[in-house]
């Protein structure tokens, strides 16, 4: 509750403020400097740029309103100084307040049409990236999502995790492209592993479900150009008390694994092909197996994270990065990840990103004292 109260002081009192009430402001200092300095300065020729101004920022009927004072002062200006030259700026102020007004109204349409977009992005967001629980068992979950664009709302990469009677299945990935095409290339590959992680016992097949997946959708709606719309993707397997994770890696940026001694970085033997190009590149998977021990940190991202260039074009470097983090819980991983990625970049993302952190931790048998 105290944060909510200061972010609304804040919101209230803030630089907006300032700049919403601006058109105000510049027409009282008009009008000051009309009506403190000689005629021959003409000052009161700028106040049709009031209306102009509150024409970006304000709804039609105060920008007409504003229209009218300015047109008001102005007569009362000639009544002060004859020689104003009234007549002409009085129209420059009625056609720049109609002009405004209508500016205004166009302005507002386009607003209620991006609303009704980020809606419909927001719901695709649901589709894609629907919020997960953060503990299956004794697997703790957080999830991290960041679009390169402030406008953004969701891209082509995605995630997800899912409890099966296998264990908890992971899945991180990265469509080629942009746009809607991307975003619905993405909820297909998701929605296929939602049902493919249950249904099927091995990795391998699940990996082939949803490059059939993939390879149907880019046959629905072929991508614009010569370039094939291919997906990387990385699924894991935490086998309930097993000890270890499984990972098939189809042309992702490897996981890394986090321990009290050493940083682990999860390279595949044989990396296994892209999703929508196994029957170009063979269809042939490969599961890889390490060790995963309670208290372990398990780090999976997209590209977006270990490309991201700060201003002398220098790679973020992840894995260094990870290696000097404590082994602190999940959310406390990405939150560190977001706030230093935002300030090495210095808040300029070239692409989006996504990220998983996930921790083991103790049986309750484990947990039980000996």
């Amino acid at each position: 509750m105290i944060e909510s109260g200061r972010l609304r002081l804040s919101r209230r009192f803030g630089p907006g403020t300032f700049v919403r009430l601006s058109p105000v402001i510049l027409t009282v200092v008009i009008a000051s400097l009309a009506y403190s300095t000689p005629p021959e300065m003409a000052f009161s020729r700028l106040l049709p740029a009031a209306p102009a101004l509150a024409a970006a920022m304000w709804p039609v009927l105060p920008t007409v309103l504003l229209g009218t004072v300015c047109l008001v002062l102005m007569i009362g200006l000639s009544l002060v100084f004859p020689d104003l030259g009234t007549w002409w700026t009085v129209a420059g102020i009625i056609a720049v307040t109609v002009a405004a007004a209508y500016g205004s109204h166009v302005r507002l349409q386009r607003e209620r049409t991006l609303l009704q977009v980020r809606l419909v992005a927001d719901a695709a967001q649901q589709v894609v990236l629907s919020p997960m629980p953060r503990r299956f068992g004794n697997v703790e979950i957080e999830s991290l999502y960041l679009a390169a664009a402030a406008e953004a709302r969701i891209g082509g990469d995605f995630y997800e995790a899912v409890d099966t009677p296998y264990g908890v299945r992971l899945l991180i990935g990265d469509v080629r492209g942009k746009g809607l095409p991307a975003v619905g290339a993405a909820a297909a590959i998701v929605n296929a592993f939602r049902e493919a992680a249950y249904s099927e016992t091995r990795m391998v097949d699940v990996a082939r479900r949803l490059d059939a997946t993939c390879t149907r959708y880019n046959g629905a709606f072929p991508p614009d150009g010569t370039m094939e719309r291919f997906a990387t993707a990385l699924l894991v397997d935490i086998p309930d008390g097993a000890g270890r994770i499984d990972v098939l890696n189809c042309g992702h940026p490897p996981p890394l694994i986090l321990n009290r001694a050493t940083l682990r970085v999860v390279e595949s033997r044989t990396p296994s092909p892209l999703l929508s190009l196994a029957d170009l590149l063979g269809d042939h998977y490969n599961v890889d197996t390490c060790a995963f021990a309670p208290g372990d940190l398990l780090l999976l991202y997209t590209d977006g994270i270990a490309e991201a260039r700060d201003r002398r074009g220098e790679f973020f470097p992840l894995a260094a990065w990870t290696r000097r983090q404590p082994l602190t819980p999940p959310r406390e991983l990405l939150t560190a990840l977001h706030r230093d990625l935002l300030r090495y970049t210095h808040g300029q993302l070239d692409d989006d990103i996504a990220a998983l952190a996930v921790r083991l931790g103790e049986t309750e048998r484990e947990a039980e004292p000996s």
